[in-house]
């Protein structure tokens, strides 16, 4: 009898395969109250995250400055899919590694990659202070998050953006711990400086994927993301397209060219805005590239099939844009426990934007791309 072909997770081929989110989320409310209380030294504590009781209401603070409530609420809980799909949550369930298995099993997820509070703002001013929170984090995620089942969570680890020499040695040292996968505020770095040429080196060298997130706020900083106001639709309208210039800099300065064995993650960035900008860059590259300081031999397009991947959950014209970017470059993610997220009913999210997909691209976006890249096979 003829052996069917396996998959990556060494499941027969015409055996439903496994699905990866590569984009879900552990906010801050759903974080452990004492995780860096308990990890950080004594020194730091009272600068550090903590939670304390302000007018009756749980919250954290850091730097004497208040990030944002512990535990669940009303309005929280209206606007979360946990919520949303009729599921008992007292705020901490995200941040609970079995309970969240339980909500991936529901889901028909196998494995899941997390971005933690750090990627959309915990904001620390001291060099000293921002390290070592960063590394209590990524220490807490693979000792006591991961660890549950780390064939199926993946928490990343956040790196320091203060200086490129502190994110490549966190990026080196979180590498040693077992992550799987990296994420650094670039909106708090300067990525066209030629300096952070030492954080990708380190990532080409360790293997590690670099993701760069979306954040609260826009470039203009005139939109934010308020809950119940109209100003949430606008924002999450125009939210994904705050990865453009990031991207244009990695491209045209160089810093994708110069360091082949970076992957770059362009997270929650969508795919509609894609095909067109990438077309602009590569007509910008063949109109001035003799006539800059500077320029990358390989055309833009080239440099994204190479090295860029993009997150997306819900695109309603991803099937005819997708072979326009690249199934090889488009990674499917829930976002949960979001309001976008596709939780509890993604696997008919994923058919309605991907059904008229061949089945190679359909496994590629939902379940290989990912699996690859972060090493769980």
């Amino acid at each position: 009898m003829t052996r069917l072909a396996e998959g990556l997770d060494g499941k027969p081929m015409d055996s439903p395969p496994r699905i990866y989110s590569c984009d879900d989320h552990l906010d801050m409310a759903a974080v452990p109250p004492r995780l860096w209380e308990a990890r950080l030294p004594r020194s730091l504590v009272e600068r550090g995250p903590r939670v304390v009781d302000r007018d009756g209401q749980s919250v954290w603070v850091c730097e004497d400055r208040v990030l944002g409530r512990s535990g669940g609420s009303r309005l929280l809980a209206k606007f979360s899919a946990i919520g949303r799909a009729g599921i008992e949550d007292d705020g901490f369930r995200a941040g609970t590694p079995e309970l969240r298995l339980q909500d991936m099993d529901r889901d028909r997820l196998w494995a899941s990659v997390i971005y933690g509070p750090l990627a959309i703002g915990l904001p620390i001013a001291d060099p000293e202070l921002q390290t070592a929170c960063y590394a209590a984090w990524n220490d807490w995620a693979v000792e006591e998050f991961n660890a549950i089942a780390p064939d199926r969570l993946s928490v990343l680890a956040f790196l320091p953006g203060h200086a490129p020499e502190a994110a490549a040695k966190e990026l080196q040292r979180a590498a040693k711990r077992g992550h799987r996968g990296a994420v650094i505020d670039v909106f708090d770095i300067d990525v066209a400086d030629p300096a952070w040429d030492t954080l990708w080196a380190a990532a080409a060298d360790v293997g590690l994927p670099i993701s760069f997130h979306l954040k609260d706020g826009t470039w203009s900083r005139q939109l934010s993301y308020r809950v119940g106001k109209w100003q949430s639709a606008a924002f999450a309208s125009v939210l994904p397209l705050q990865l453009d210039e990031p991207l244009a800099i990695m491209m045209f300065s160089g810093a994708l060219e110069r360091h082949p064995g970076l992957k770059l993650v362009l997270a929650e960035a969508g795919i509609g805005w894609l095909p067109y900008f990438i077309g602009r860059m590569d007509l910008e590259w063949r109109s001035l590239r003799d006539k800059l300081d500077f320029a990358t031999t390989l055309a833009p397009s080239e440099l994204f099939r190479r090295q860029v991947l993009v997150t997306f959950e819900e695109e309603a014209l991803g099937a005819r844009l997708i072979p326009l970017v690249g199934a090889d470059s488009c990674m499917w993610a829930s976002d949960y426990p979001h309001t976008d997220s596709t939780f509890p009913n993604s696997t008919h999210a994923i058919e309605e934007a991907l059904g008229s997909l061949c089945e190679e691209d359909r496994r590629k976006i939902t379940s290989t791309n990912c699996a690859r890249l972060y090493g769980f096979v």
